[in-house]
C-alpha cells in the first residue's frame, strides 16, 4: 500500500507542480523558507532543537495557524521547558506565525509528503509529540511518525460531508491513519461520529467543541486603526453605513458592487470594503468595480496616506493584505460571509459573530452547518437566497439600528456560550507530557 501511495503522489506533485509553483508566485514572498519544504532546515532550526524535548504543531494555513498561535502560546505558560516548533503550509499562515509568535518558537514549512522529505524533516526536529490542527492527515508523515513511535494527536477536528465521503471511499488508505491517531479532539458528536466511523478508536475520541470561538476574542488593543486609515480617503467611519464583505469569491463582489450602488441611492453614506479570501485576487476584483463604476482603492495603497481627507476618494476599499481581516470588521456595519453565495462551504463567521457584528450569509454554509444554525437560530444572522434578497435584507437592517444591534448582541451570546474548548484541548494534550519531562 504504501509503495502505491509514493507512486502514485510521485507522479501527481510532478503534475500540478506548474500550477503550485505559480500559486506560490503569485501570493509572493516564497523563496524564503522555501526548502523547508523539501525537509531542510538551516542551522538555527537545527540548533534550537538540539538536545531538547519538542512537540511540533501544524496548522495548514490562516486559520489553523491562528489556532496553533493560541494553543503554543498557553503550552509555553504550561510547560517553557519544552520546545515548540509550529508549522504551516502557505505563506499566508506562515506571516501569522512569524508576526505573533515569540522569537524563540521555531517557525518552518510543512514537508511534502514524500518519504524521504518527510523522513529527513523527522530527523532534524526529533519531535516527541506531533498536534495537527483540524483535518490535516497526510500518510507518509503518520507512516514515519509511527515507525519512529512517535505519538500524534489531531485537534479542532471537523469533517465535512465532502471529506467524510473522500475518507471513506479510501477508507483502506486511511483507516488505519485514523487509528493510529492517540488523541481526536472534535468539534461536536456529528463529528465525532464520523471519526469513528473513519477508523478512530473510540476511546481516543473527545468532544472539545470549536477553538476558534475561544481565539476569536475581541480585540482590546488593534494593531491596525482602520478608521485613521479610512479617513484618508474621508470615509468617517462612526458616521458611515460599512457593508464588508470578508473572504469572497469569485462572483460574490460583483453582486456586492451591485447591490452597494442601489442602495446607495437609499444610504448616500454607505461604504463598501470588499476582502477577497485570496489577496491575489483584488486586481481583477478592482477591475469588476470600476466596471460597475465605483471609485476604489487598495488596503496597501493607505498606508502611505498619513491626513485625512475632507472629501470622500473613494466609495470601495479593496483589502489585498493578509491577516488582517478581524480588524476592518470591527469597523463594519453589517458584515456579509463569503463562499455562501457563488460558492459551496461558507466561509467561518465566528470573528465577526464574536465582536457583536451583525452577519448576513448565503444558502451555501455547509462546511459550518452547526455555527450558522445557532446563529440563525439565535437571531445573531439572516441567510438570503439570491442577489436581490440579499438587497432587501441589508436595506432592512440598514434602517434599523435596532435590529442590528439585537442581532449582534445575539451573535455575541452564541460566542460566549460556546467557549471553553481552547481549556479542554489543553487538558487532554497535558496527559501526554510528563512522559516528555
Amino acid at each position: 500500500m504504501q509503495a502505491i501511495y509514493n507512486i502514485i503522489f510521485t507522479v501527481f506533485v510532478i503534475l500540478i507542480s506548474p500550477f503550485y509553483m505559480m500559486k506560490l508566485w503569485k501570493r509572493g514572498n516564497w523563496q524564503k523558507g522555501f526548502s523547508q519544504r523539501f525537509g531542510k532546515y538551516d542551522h538555527t532550526v537545527k540548533q534550537a532543537v538540539t538536545n531538547s524535548h519538542a512537540v511540533w504543531v501544524h496548522g495548514v494555513s490562516v486559520g489553523e495557524a491562528n489556532i496553533s498561535i493560541n494553543l503554543v502560546n498557553k503550552l509555553i505558560s504550561l510547560r517553557p521547558l519544552l520546545k515548540f516548533v509550529v508549522s504551516t503550509t502557505t505563506t499566508t499562515g506562515m506571516g501569522q506565525l512569524r508576526s505573533k509568535l515569540p522569537p524563540f518558537v521555531s517557525k518552518i514549512y510543512y514537508p511534502i509528503d514524500r518519504k524521504k522529505y518527510v523522513d529527513r524533516a523527522l530527523s532534524v526536529i526529533r519531535p516527541e509529540l506531533v498536534v495537527l490542527v483540524e483535518a490535516e492527515i497526510w500518510p507518509n508523515f503518520l507512516w514515519r511518525a509511527q515507525r519512529r513511535r512517535i505519538p500524534v494527536m489531531l485537534i479542532n477536528a471537523r469533517i465535512s460531508d465532502r471529506s467524510f465521503a473522500r475518507y471513506k471511499r479510501f477508507k483502506f488508505l486511511f483507516g488505519p491513519l485514523f487509528q493510529q491517531l492517540v488523541m481526536v479532539g472534535a468539534q461536536n458528536e456529528e463529528d465525532k461520529k464520523k471519526l469513528i466511523q473513519l477508523g478512530c478508536r473510540e476511546s481516543a475520541v473527545h468532544v472539545t467543541g470549536p477553538i476558534k470561538f475561544d481565539i476569536a476574542q475581541p480585540i482590546s488593543q488593534s494593531r491596525l486603526d482602520v478608521e485613521k486609515l479610512l479617513s484618508t480617503i474621508g470615509v468617517q467611519a462612526d458616521k458611515t453605513h460599512i457593508l464588508l464583505g470578508g473572504s469572497t469569491h469569485p462572483g460574490e463582489e460583483k453582486i456586492l458592487g451591485r447591490v452597494f450602488l442601489r442602495l446607495k441611492k437609499q444610504f448616500p453614506n454607505l461604504f463598501l470594503i470588499q476582502v477577497p479570501r485570496h489577496f491575489e485576487r483584488s486586481a481583477s476584483v478592482a477591475n469588476e468595480m470600476k466596471e460597475l463604476g465605483i471609485r476604489t482603492c487598495f488596503r496597501t495603497e493607505l498606508s502611505a496616506m498619513r491626513n485625512p481627507s475632507e472629501e470622500r476618494t473613494s466609495d470601495c476599499l479593496i483589502v489585498n493584505s493578509t491577516g488582517e481581516l478581524i480588524y476592518f470588521y470591527k469597523t463594519a456595519t453589517i458584515v456579509f460571509i463569503g463562499k455562501s453565495l457563488c460558492s459551496e462551504g461558507g466561509q467561518n463567521p465566528i470573528e465577526p459573530a464574536s465582536l457583536g457584528i451583525p452577519i448576513v450569509f448565503g444558502p451555501n454554509m455547509q462546511n459550518f452547518t452547526e455555527i450558522s444554525d445557532s446563529l440563525l437560530e439565535s437571531g445573531g444572522a439572516r441567510q438570503v437566497e439570491d442577489e436581490e434578497d440579499l438587497e432587501k435584507t441589508l436595506e432592512q437592517l440598514f434602517i434599523s439600528p435596532a435590529k442590528r444591534n439585537a442581532m449582534g448582541a445575539c451573535a455575541l451570546e452564541i460566542t460566549k456560550e460556546r467557549q471553553g474548548a481552547l481549556g479542554k484541548t489543553l487538558d487532554l494534550i497535558e496527559q501526554y507530557f510528563p512522559e516528555l519531562d
